[in-house]
Protein backbone atom coordinates (compact mmCIF):
# COMPACT_ATOMS: atom_id res chain seq x y z
CA UNK A 1 0.00 0.00 0.00
CA UNK A 2 1.39 3.49 -0.71
CA UNK A 3 2.05 5.33 1.89
CA UNK A 4 1.95 9.69 2.17
CA UNK A 5 5.24 10.30 3.87
CA UNK A 6 6.19 13.52 5.04
CA UNK A 7 9.91 14.32 5.63
CA UNK A 8 10.76 17.41 7.72
CA UNK A 9 14.29 18.25 8.05
CA UNK A 10 16.40 21.54 8.20
CA UNK A 11 17.96 21.12 5.25
CA UNK A 12 17.80 19.34 1.55
CA UNK A 13 20.68 17.82 -0.61
CA UNK A 14 20.48 20.96 -2.25
CA UNK A 15 21.24 23.42 0.18
CA UNK A 16 25.09 25.01 0.13
CA UNK A 17 25.81 23.17 3.53
CA UNK A 18 24.33 19.71 3.01
CA UNK A 19 25.93 17.26 4.13
CA UNK A 20 25.63 13.21 5.25
CA UNK A 21 22.02 13.43 6.54
CA UNK A 22 20.84 15.41 3.69
CA UNK A 23 22.36 12.73 1.58
CA UNK A 24 20.19 9.79 3.41
CA UNK A 25 17.28 11.90 3.03
CA UNK A 26 17.84 12.55 -0.54
CA UNK A 27 18.18 8.65 -1.38
CA UNK A 28 15.99 7.81 0.75
CA UNK A 29 13.29 9.61 -0.34
CA UNK A 30 13.70 9.13 -3.84
CA UNK A 31 13.82 5.50 -3.73
CA UNK A 32 10.37 5.57 -1.79
CA UNK A 33 9.18 7.95 -4.28
CA UNK A 34 10.09 5.52 -6.93
CA UNK A 35 8.13 2.71 -5.27
CA UNK A 36 4.72 4.52 -5.74
CA UNK A 37 4.87 6.16 -1.88
CA UNK A 38 3.87 9.91 -1.96
CA UNK A 39 6.18 11.56 -0.83
CA UNK A 40 6.75 15.61 0.61
CA UNK A 41 9.92 16.99 2.13
CA UNK A 42 9.41 20.20 3.97
CA UNK A 43 12.58 22.27 4.79
CA UNK A 44 14.33 25.68 4.65
CA UNK A 45 14.97 27.90 1.48
CA UNK A 46 18.16 29.21 0.81
CA UNK A 47 19.38 31.10 -2.67
CA UNK A 48 18.09 30.01 -5.84
CA UNK A 49 15.81 27.28 -4.65
CA UNK A 50 11.74 26.84 -5.59
CA UNK A 51 9.55 27.86 -3.12
CA UNK A 52 7.84 24.86 -4.26
CA UNK A 53 9.21 21.81 -6.66
CA UNK A 54 8.32 18.54 -7.40
CA UNK A 55 11.99 16.57 -8.41
CA UNK A 56 12.14 12.58 -9.31
CA UNK A 57 8.78 12.24 -7.62
CA UNK A 58 8.97 14.16 -4.23
CA UNK A 59 7.31 17.43 -3.65
CA UNK A 60 9.50 19.77 -1.83
CA UNK A 61 7.99 22.68 0.21
CA UNK A 62 10.85 24.96 1.43
CA UNK A 63 9.96 27.49 3.78
CA UNK A 64 12.14 30.01 6.55
CA UNK A 65 15.78 29.70 7.23
CA UNK A 66 18.02 27.92 9.29
CA UNK A 67 15.91 28.77 12.59
CA UNK A 68 12.37 29.70 11.17
CA UNK A 69 11.56 26.46 9.10
CA UNK A 70 11.04 24.62 12.79
CA UNK A 71 8.26 27.05 13.31
CA UNK A 72 7.17 26.96 9.46
CA UNK A 73 7.15 22.98 9.79
CA UNK A 74 4.90 22.76 13.15
CA UNK A 75 2.42 25.18 11.56
CA UNK A 76 2.26 22.94 8.34
CA UNK A 77 1.54 20.38 10.77
CA UNK A 78 -1.21 21.81 12.54
CA UNK A 79 -2.77 22.48 9.14
CA UNK A 80 -2.34 19.48 7.04
CA UNK A 81 -0.81 16.94 9.27
CA UNK A 82 -4.10 14.90 8.84
CA UNK A 83 -2.92 14.38 4.64
CA UNK A 84 -0.08 12.45 5.96
CA UNK A 85 0.46 8.89 6.80
CA UNK A 86 3.51 8.86 8.89
CA UNK A 87 5.75 12.11 9.50
CA UNK A 88 9.85 11.69 9.79
CA UNK A 89 10.98 14.25 11.98
CA UNK A 90 14.28 14.45 11.16
CA UNK A 91 16.53 15.87 14.49
CA UNK A 92 19.96 17.66 13.44
CA UNK A 93 20.45 18.71 17.19
CA UNK A 94 16.87 19.71 17.62
CA UNK A 95 13.67 18.16 16.04
CA UNK A 96 10.33 19.92 14.54
CA UNK A 97 8.59 18.95 17.81
CA UNK A 98 5.93 16.89 15.45
CA UNK A 99 4.88 15.01 18.29
CA UNK A 100 3.58 17.37 20.14
CA UNK A 101 1.55 19.16 17.05
CA UNK A 102 -0.04 16.28 15.56
CA UNK A 103 -1.48 12.91 16.07
CA UNK A 104 -0.37 11.85 12.82
CA UNK A 105 2.48 8.65 13.31
CA UNK A 106 6.15 9.98 13.52
CA UNK A 107 9.19 8.27 13.38
CA UNK A 108 12.22 10.82 14.71
CA UNK A 109 15.23 10.28 12.46
CA UNK A 110 18.59 10.89 14.68
CA UNK A 111 21.78 10.61 13.05
CA UNK A 112 24.14 11.49 16.34
CA UNK A 113 23.86 12.91 19.53
CA UNK A 114 25.50 16.72 19.51
CA UNK A 115 26.54 16.45 23.07
CA UNK A 116 30.15 17.69 21.45
CA UNK A 117 28.97 20.05 19.28
CA UNK A 118 26.86 22.32 21.31
CA UNK A 119 30.39 24.07 22.99
CA UNK A 120 31.63 23.98 18.99
CA UNK A 121 28.96 26.12 17.08
CA UNK A 122 27.52 28.45 20.19
CA UNK A 123 28.69 29.71 23.14
CA UNK A 124 27.97 28.82 26.88
CA UNK A 125 24.73 29.50 27.22
CA UNK A 126 23.08 28.88 24.23
CA UNK A 127 25.20 25.49 23.89
CA UNK A 128 23.80 24.57 27.24
CA UNK A 129 19.94 25.33 26.24
CA UNK A 130 20.17 23.55 23.03
CA UNK A 131 22.15 20.40 24.99
CA UNK A 132 19.04 20.48 27.62
CA UNK A 133 16.55 20.60 24.47
CA UNK A 134 18.44 17.73 22.65
CA UNK A 135 19.36 15.23 25.51
CA UNK A 136 15.80 16.39 28.13
CA UNK A 137 12.90 17.59 26.41
CA UNK A 138 13.23 15.96 22.97
CA UNK A 139 12.79 12.09 24.33
CA UNK A 140 9.98 13.11 26.82
CA UNK A 141 8.24 14.77 23.60
CA UNK A 142 8.78 11.81 21.51
CA UNK A 143 8.49 9.20 24.49
CA UNK A 144 6.31 7.74 22.31
CA UNK A 145 7.17 7.72 18.75
CA UNK A 146 9.42 5.67 17.57
CA UNK A 147 13.13 6.20 16.43
CA UNK A 148 15.09 5.41 13.66
CA UNK A 149 19.29 5.86 13.48
CA UNK A 150 21.88 5.11 10.92
CA UNK A 151 24.37 3.41 13.67
CA UNK A 152 24.61 1.11 17.07
CA UNK A 153 26.55 3.90 18.64
CA UNK A 154 24.02 6.74 18.06
CA UNK A 155 21.65 4.11 19.22
CA UNK A 156 23.31 3.41 22.41
CA UNK A 157 23.59 7.24 23.23
CA UNK A 158 19.91 7.80 22.78
CA UNK A 159 19.57 4.79 25.20
CA UNK A 160 21.22 6.73 27.56
CA UNK A 161 19.67 9.75 27.65
CA UNK A 162 16.18 7.59 28.51
CA UNK A 163 14.77 6.42 24.90
CA UNK A 164 14.00 2.60 24.92
CA UNK A 165 15.72 0.43 23.07
CA UNK A 166 13.26 -1.18 21.95
CA UNK A 167 12.28 1.83 20.03
CA UNK A 168 15.23 2.19 18.01
CA UNK A 169 15.53 0.75 14.63
CA UNK A 170 19.20 0.95 13.11
CA UNK A 171 19.41 1.48 10.00
CA UNK A 172 22.54 2.25 8.03
CA UNK A 173 23.39 4.43 5.59
CA UNK A 174 23.85 2.97 1.66
CA UNK A 175 26.46 3.59 -0.98
CA UNK A 176 25.82 5.53 -4.37
CA UNK A 177 26.91 3.54 -7.38
CA UNK A 178 30.49 4.05 -7.54
CA UNK A 179 32.63 3.60 -11.29
CA UNK A 180 35.16 0.82 -11.27
CA UNK A 181 38.36 3.13 -11.24
CA UNK A 182 40.48 -0.07 -10.64
CA UNK A 183 42.74 0.47 -13.21
CA UNK A 184 43.82 4.47 -11.72
CA UNK A 185 47.00 4.18 -9.93
CA UNK A 186 47.05 5.89 -6.90
CA UNK A 187 49.57 9.03 -6.51
CA UNK A 188 53.37 9.06 -7.01
CA UNK A 189 53.43 11.38 -3.77
CA UNK A 190 52.16 10.59 -0.43
CA UNK A 191 48.40 11.83 -0.75
CA UNK A 192 45.64 12.24 2.01
CA UNK A 193 41.72 13.03 0.97
CA UNK A 194 39.51 14.82 3.72
CA UNK A 195 35.60 14.82 1.89
CA UNK A 196 32.80 16.96 4.12
CA UNK A 197 31.22 20.14 4.74
CA UNK A 198 34.04 22.39 6.33
CA UNK A 199 32.40 23.50 9.70
CA UNK A 200 34.32 23.32 12.98
CA UNK A 201 33.32 20.37 14.32
CA UNK A 202 34.68 18.21 10.85
CA UNK A 203 38.28 19.54 12.61
CA UNK A 204 39.78 20.26 9.19
CA UNK A 205 42.70 21.16 10.91
CA UNK A 206 43.51 17.83 12.61
CA UNK A 207 44.40 17.05 9.28
CA UNK A 208 45.91 20.30 8.29
CA UNK A 209 48.70 19.79 11.47
CA UNK A 210 49.02 16.01 10.26
CA UNK A 211 50.76 17.56 7.10
CA UNK A 212 52.62 19.84 8.86
CA UNK A 213 53.95 17.44 11.03
CA UNK A 214 54.64 14.85 8.63
CA UNK A 215 55.82 16.63 5.38
CA UNK A 216 59.13 16.41 6.03
CA UNK A 217 59.26 12.80 6.59
CA UNK A 218 57.26 12.46 3.36
CA UNK A 219 58.40 14.72 0.72
CA UNK A 220 55.76 15.77 -1.73
CA UNK A 221 53.26 15.02 0.95
CA UNK A 222 49.79 16.52 -0.67
CA UNK A 223 46.19 16.95 1.65
CA UNK A 224 42.96 17.43 -0.59
CA UNK A 225 40.17 18.77 1.15
CA UNK A 226 36.36 18.50 -0.58
CA UNK A 227 33.93 19.85 0.85
CA UNK A 228 32.62 24.00 1.26
CA UNK A 229 31.18 25.54 4.22
CA UNK A 230 31.54 28.80 6.45
CA UNK A 231 34.39 27.43 8.01
CA UNK A 232 36.76 27.79 4.83
CA UNK A 233 38.49 30.71 4.84
CA UNK A 234 39.35 29.88 8.43
CA UNK A 235 40.71 26.50 7.37
CA UNK A 236 43.04 28.53 4.25
CA UNK A 237 44.24 30.63 7.04
CA UNK A 238 45.11 27.82 9.30
CA UNK A 239 47.14 26.30 5.98
CA UNK A 240 48.86 29.53 6.02
CA UNK A 241 49.65 29.89 9.46
CA UNK A 242 50.86 26.74 9.80
CA UNK A 243 53.45 27.22 6.67
CA UNK A 244 51.63 24.18 4.55
CA UNK A 245 49.89 26.55 2.09
CA UNK A 246 50.99 24.63 -0.78
CA UNK A 247 50.73 21.46 0.50
CA UNK A 248 47.10 22.02 0.69
CA UNK A 249 44.46 22.11 -2.21
CA UNK A 250 40.79 23.52 -1.17
CA UNK A 251 39.21 21.97 -4.49
CA UNK A 252 35.57 23.15 -2.88
CA UNK A 253 32.54 21.26 -3.90
CA UNK A 254 33.51 18.63 -6.99
CA UNK A 255 31.28 17.25 -9.51
CA UNK A 256 30.73 12.96 -8.41
CA UNK A 257 33.36 11.73 -11.32
CA UNK A 258 35.99 14.12 -9.79
CA UNK A 259 35.51 12.81 -5.94
CA UNK A 260 35.47 9.10 -6.74
CA UNK A 261 38.63 9.99 -9.36
CA UNK A 262 40.47 11.60 -5.57
CA UNK A 263 38.92 9.07 -3.45
CA UNK A 264 40.59 6.13 -6.06
CA UNK A 265 43.76 7.82 -5.93
CA UNK A 266 44.52 9.19 -2.63
CA UNK A 267 47.12 6.84 -0.28
CA UNK A 268 45.14 7.58 2.63
CA UNK A 269 41.33 8.92 3.40
CA UNK A 270 41.20 11.05 6.61
CA UNK A 271 37.92 11.78 9.11
CA UNK A 272 38.71 13.48 11.91
CA UNK A 273 35.18 15.04 13.13
CA UNK A 274 34.01 15.29 16.13
CA UNK A 275 30.92 13.57 15.66
CA UNK A 276 29.63 10.95 13.01
CA UNK A 277 26.75 9.06 12.77
CA UNK A 278 28.23 7.06 10.14
CA UNK A 279 30.75 8.44 7.86
CA UNK A 280 29.91 8.09 4.19
CA UNK A 281 32.66 9.43 3.37
CA UNK A 282 34.81 6.25 4.55
CA UNK A 283 32.18 3.77 2.87
CA UNK A 284 32.89 5.83 -0.17
CA UNK A 285 36.50 5.52 0.03
CA UNK A 286 36.98 2.06 0.95
CA UNK A 287 34.63 0.96 -2.18
CA UNK A 288 37.89 2.55 -4.27
CA UNK A 289 40.58 0.72 -1.86
CA UNK A 290 41.03 3.36 0.08
CA UNK A 291 41.58 2.82 4.17
CA UNK A 292 40.17 5.74 6.55
CA UNK A 293 40.86 7.02 9.66
CA UNK A 294 39.17 8.35 12.16
CA UNK A 295 38.80 9.40 15.69
CA UNK A 296 37.01 6.12 17.80
CA UNK A 297 34.90 8.89 19.72
CA UNK A 298 33.01 10.13 16.69
CA UNK A 299 30.48 6.98 17.39
CA UNK A 300 29.20 5.98 14.14
CA UNK A 301 33.01 5.69 12.51
CA UNK A 302 33.29 2.66 14.76
CA UNK A 303 31.09 0.82 12.74
CA UNK A 304 32.10 2.33 9.13
CA UNK A 305 35.41 1.50 9.76
CA UNK A 306 36.54 -1.91 11.39
CA UNK A 307 39.61 -0.87 13.12
CA UNK A 308 43.23 -2.52 11.93
CA UNK A 309 41.41 -4.25 9.38
CA UNK A 310 39.72 -1.21 6.72
CA UNK A 311 41.40 1.30 8.86
CA UNK A 312 42.58 2.95 11.98
CA UNK A 313 40.62 4.34 14.52
CA UNK A 314 42.98 6.88 17.03
CA UNK A 315 41.99 8.15 20.31
CA UNK A 316 44.14 11.47 20.14
CA UNK A 317 45.41 14.10 18.07
CA UNK A 318 49.05 12.52 18.39
CA UNK A 319 47.46 9.03 17.78
CA UNK A 320 46.29 10.20 14.67
CA UNK A 321 49.47 11.50 13.49
CA UNK A 322 51.46 8.81 14.33
CA UNK A 323 49.06 6.08 12.45
CA UNK A 324 49.21 8.47 9.64
CA UNK A 325 52.48 8.15 9.40
CA UNK A 326 53.06 4.45 9.80
CA UNK A 327 50.35 3.60 6.98
CA UNK A 328 51.90 6.14 4.71
CA UNK A 329 55.29 4.13 5.79
CA UNK A 330 53.59 1.26 4.91
CA UNK A 331 52.29 0.02 1.42
CA UNK A 332 51.55 -3.81 1.92
CA UNK A 333 49.37 -2.18 4.99
CA UNK A 334 47.37 0.01 3.07
CA UNK A 335 46.92 -2.67 0.59
CA UNK A 336 45.47 -4.82 2.51
CA UNK A 337 43.51 -2.40 4.67
CA UNK A 338 42.28 -1.27 1.02
CA UNK A 339 41.07 -4.52 0.05
CA UNK A 340 39.02 -5.27 3.14
CA UNK A 341 37.52 -2.14 2.85
CA UNK A 342 36.48 -2.75 -0.73
CA UNK A 343 34.81 -5.81 0.67
CA UNK A 344 33.14 -3.53 3.68
CA UNK A 345 31.75 -1.10 1.01
CA UNK A 346 30.44 -4.04 -0.82
CA UNK A 347 27.95 -4.78 1.93
CA UNK A 348 25.79 -1.77 1.66
CA UNK A 349 23.39 -0.26 -0.29
CA UNK A 350 20.38 2.26 -1.02
CA UNK A 351 17.81 -0.44 -1.80
CA UNK A 352 18.87 -2.50 1.02
CA UNK A 353 18.18 0.86 3.38
CA UNK A 354 15.26 1.84 1.22
CA UNK A 355 13.69 -1.47 2.37
CA UNK A 356 14.65 -1.55 5.98
CA UNK A 357 13.32 2.18 6.10
CA UNK A 358 9.96 1.32 4.25
CA UNK A 359 9.02 -1.32 6.59
CA UNK A 360 9.29 0.71 8.90
CA UNK A 361 7.09 3.61 7.97
CA UNK A 362 4.77 0.81 7.04
CA UNK A 363 4.62 -0.62 10.38
CA UNK A 364 4.84 2.47 12.01
CA UNK A 365 1.36 4.22 10.09
CA UNK A 366 -0.08 0.74 10.47
CA UNK A 367 0.25 0.25 14.52
CA UNK A 368 0.66 4.31 15.70
CA UNK A 369 4.61 3.32 16.45
CA UNK A 370 3.72 1.00 19.58
CA UNK A 371 5.79 -2.14 20.20
CA UNK A 372 6.94 -2.42 16.62
CA UNK A 373 9.81 -4.96 15.52
CA UNK A 374 13.17 -3.65 14.49
CA UNK A 375 13.39 -3.70 10.66
CA UNK A 376 16.31 -5.74 10.02
CA UNK A 377 19.55 -3.30 9.26
CA UNK A 378 21.28 -2.76 6.50
CA UNK A 379 24.34 -5.71 6.38
CA UNK A 380 25.72 -6.55 9.75
CA UNK A 381 26.66 -9.77 10.34
CA UNK A 382 27.21 -10.34 6.50
CA UNK A 383 29.80 -7.33 6.49
CA UNK A 384 31.70 -8.91 9.24
CA UNK A 385 31.61 -12.02 7.97
CA UNK A 386 33.41 -10.78 4.51
CA UNK A 387 35.64 -9.16 6.20
CA UNK A 388 37.21 -11.66 8.13
CA UNK A 389 37.32 -13.55 5.52
CA UNK A 390 39.51 -11.02 3.60
CA UNK A 391 42.84 -12.45 3.05
CA UNK A 392 44.33 -10.21 5.67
Amino acid sequence: MALRVLFLSWRDHGHPEAGGAEAFLDRVSASLGARGHQVTIFTAGYPGAATNQVVAGRRFLRRGGRFSVYARGALHLLRRGRDYDVVVDIQNGIPFWASAVTRTPVVNLVHHVHREQWPEVFGPVRARFGWWLESWLAPRVYRSSRYLVVSKATRDELAALGVGSDRISVVYSGKEDIPDLSHQPRTAHPSLVVLGRLVPHKRVEVALRTVATLREQFPGLALDVVGHGYWQDALRDEAVRLGIADSVRFLGFVENDEKHQLLAGAWLNLLPSLKEGWGLAIVEAGAHGTPSLAFRSAGGTTESVIDGLTGRLVESDEEFVSAVAELLCDAQARSTMGEAARMHAMSFNWEATTDAVEELLTAVAGHGGVSLPVPRPAPDTTVTRRVDQAPL
